[in-house]
């Protein structure tokens, strides 16, 4: 039982698995990059020690094998569909994600959409020789039953008002979290896909921009977050961003869903 307009402190697999079938809208997210796998003498290293490579994340190793990146979201991916209609997946490839994603793109080809690219201006400079810098981002919009053809099966934009390519400013790290999407590139999203009261999911909700950008477009949220100091940042960013209510639960809690007086708001409970 899981309630909505909450952040849970959890792993996305667990808190994903517990949601039924069909429960959410769409989901929006942006996984890690994986930014700390490396190449070393011509090989995969599962680990890159070295600060002055990587430091989006400051509570996260982003440092996963190939395989087990690859693993990983190809359940991530599955799980997203299983519960919603569409999934807005935002990935950079870099040198440790590049071989997972290029090999996701095949394994759901059929489910994926379209592909936006997120123009960020300029890109920063490249950690080694010979790597072109990396000025865009891919947001990948996959459909659970996708039919032929690139039309999306439920949509809220006229035609022709919408490019797939996004042009947004990089925005600055909020305290430890540096790898952060923009809040306007959500609210392109939820404008074009969503409409109010509907549910959006985001299992890495990291300092908690999907969920601002709900609110504030009146839209309902859930999400999963494992690290217990973003979910700190996520709410504290919530509470002075909007005015509706915001519980952020540890794993394990009592369930119960808390009643906001000021506002009269119950969250409802998926079960």
């Amino acid at each position: 039982m899981m309630e909505v307009n909450q952040i849970y402190c959890m792993d996305c697999l667990t808190g994903l698995r517990q949601l039924p079938d069909d429960s959410v809208d769409i989901t929006i997210t942006s996984p890690p990059y994986n930014m700390r796998t490396r190449i070393r003498n011509g090989e995969y290293t599962e680990r890159e020690k070295s600060e002055h490579f990587s430091k989006k994340y400051k509570y996260f190793d982003d440092a996963l094998t190939i395989e087990d990146y690859y693993n990983f979201h190809k359940d991530v991916i599955k799980e997203c569909l299983r519960v919603g209609r569409m999934l807005f997946w935002n990935i950079q490839i870099v040198t440790g994600s590049k071989e997972a994603i290029f090999k996701l793109i095949g394994d759901f080809n059929k489910n994926i959409k379209d592909i936006v690219v997120w123009d960020k201006g300029n890109g920063q400079p490249a950690m080694h020789d010979s790597v072109i810098n990396r000025a865009t981002e891919l947001i990948i919009i996959f459909e659970k039953d996708a039919k032929a053809g690139r039309a999306f099966s439920k949509s809220y934009f006229k035609r022709g008002t919408l490019s797939d390519i996004w042009r947004f400013k990089r925005p600055k790290a909020i305290d430890g979290h540096g790898a952060c999407y923009p809040i306007e590139l959500v609210k392109t999203i939820l404008g074009g896909f969503t409409k109010e009261g509907d549910l959006i999911l985001d299992p890495f909700m990291g300092s908690g921009t999907t969920a601002v950008a709900s609110k504030q477009l009146n839209r309902n949220f859930i999400g999963f977050e494992i690290s217990q100091e973003y979910c700190k940042i996520a709410e504290q960013r919530l509470s002075q961003s909007v005015l509706l209510p915001l519980t952020v639960k540890q794993e394990g809690g009592n369930g119960l869903p808390p009643t906001d007086k000021s506002v009269g708001i119950r969250p409802t409970i998926l079960s």
